[in-house]
């Protein structure tokens, strides 16, 4: 078990708590929320994704919006990191590149409140095995 020896270490530890607390209660009915998947590979947290998943599960939550934000791997958009992948319930996911704290808070604000379409939107450059 890991020591607690700062005030930063238990604030950590229960964020890490409060998100799997969060998963198993929404788990279950995800697609009834909003759905961020933040890109924490090597070179995004090497470019600030940590940062950007831990401000947005902090505004998405002081904002009062239902979301489940995770965390995934590469998603192959490394020239843009970091990179955030957000599905609206029963709409298509987007993907923003470039995404730092002031970014976020526009994806937040404008799109994913209003429905605003912002820049930063990664167009999709490939298909689904399915739809063949």
């Amino acid at each position: 078990m890991t020591k607690i020896k700062t005030l930063a270490d238990l604030k950590k530890m229960k964020e890490e708590l409060q998100t799997k607390v969060d998963l198993r209660e929404k788990g279950d009915s995800a697609e009834n929320y909003v759905q961020i998947k933040v890109g924490m590979a090597t070179s995004g947290i090497a470019s600030g994704a940590k940062q950007v998943m831990d401000f947005l599960i902090e505004a998405l939550e002081k904002r009062n919006i239902e979301a489940v934000v995770t965390q995934t791997g590469d998603m192959g958009y490394c020239f843009a990191e970091p990179t955030i992948e957000v599905k609206k319930p029963g709409e298509e996911p987007i993907v923003f590149g470039y995404v730092d704290m002031k970014k976020a808070d526009e994806i937040i604000e404008k799109y994913i409140k209003l429905g605003e379409l912002v820049d930063g939107i990664i167009p999709v450059n490939y298909q689904v095995i399915d739809d063949k």
